[in-house]
């Protein structure tokens, strides 16, 4: 298998002050892809506390480097992209994480890029800013307050769709099925209208506008045959139900085709 174009994106964190962001940070990095953590000068921390938080990323956490400056940390690298929600006097060259995704994973065809987040309190210092080529912030509203794992997962998410690199396959339905047919439609609507007879809710309605309402919003729904199937069925147990309360009362049943009914509910019970 081809090398992903995202392992040459390195997350940075500068002088993190809580090993359960750096353990997020992990867990962010493992789902999108990315590989390789830097952590300039972070609080002290276990390799075993971070995998017990970020289940499955020992793979990632090994990789981990702890240095001392941002030469070590950023020495290597072709492009600097910097994070930070701090507005500064000085006018850096300003995108967003969904902006920045194509041009960097340009970069990342040259080399190490990087991208760099700065402490939880204070965020990066301007000497680290000095070493960007770019500096980002992430859209909010004005309460401009996300931790820093949050920065990192919406940064590198944006790069993951960019690079086309969305690598987990969804599985399909557990028992996938063909669309209704106009026919099976037409008897889940006699089931329906029959139920509804039984419960007399046509007594005070109009019978026609009720069933027509009923055929435009069911073909909305667009029923595959095993949710067709499952709906007959329901309609066919208010029947059933109703004719248990009538016969008590007196009163002769609501007549259906039992066979077809029990036809229905036993291959509703199949694929359900």
């Amino acid at each position: 298998m081809a090398e992903s174009l995202l392992h040459n994106v390195r997350v940075v964190l500068y002088e993190p002050q809580n090993p359960i962001n750096i353990a997020a940070t992990v867990r962010a990095m493992k789902n999108f892809g990315v590989r390789d953590l830097v952590l300039i000068r972070p609080v002290p921390y276990s390799p075993y506390r971070l995998e017990g938080i970020a289940h499955d990323t020992l793979d990632v956490i090994e990789r981990i480097r702890d240095v001392d400056t941002l030469d070590e940390a950023l020495g290597d690298a072709v492009f600097v992209a910097a994070f930070t929600a701090r507005k500064r006097r000085v006018k850096w060259e300003l995108t967003t994480p969904r902006e920045l995704a194509a041009p960097l994973l340009g970069r990342a065809h040259e080399g190490t890029v990087v991208l760099m987040f700065g402490r939880e309190d204070d965020g990066l210092p301007n000497e680290a800013l000095d070493r960007a080529n770019t500096v980002v912030t992430i859209p909010t509203t004005d309460h401009a307050s996300l931790n820093l794992a949050q920065a990192v997962l919406l940064a590198l998410y944006e790069l993951h769709m960019a690079a086309g690199d969305a690598t987990r396959e969804l599985a399909p339905p557990r028992k996938d099925a063909p669309p209704a047919t106009s026919a099976e439609m037409e008897r889940l609507f006699v089931d329906q209208e029959r139920a509804l007879e039984a419960v007399e809710f046509f007594k005070t309605r109009f019978r026609a506008h009720i069933m027509r309402s009923a055929r435009s919003f069911a073909y909305r729904m667009q029923l595959d045959t095993r949710e067709h199937m499952l709906v007959r069925a329901m309609w066919i147990e208010v029947v059933r139900a109703m004719n248990r309360y009538r016969g008590m009362a007196g009163l002769p049943p609501v007549t259906f085709d039992e066979a077809e009914a029990a036809a229905v509910q036993a291959a509703t019970d199949q694929n359900t």
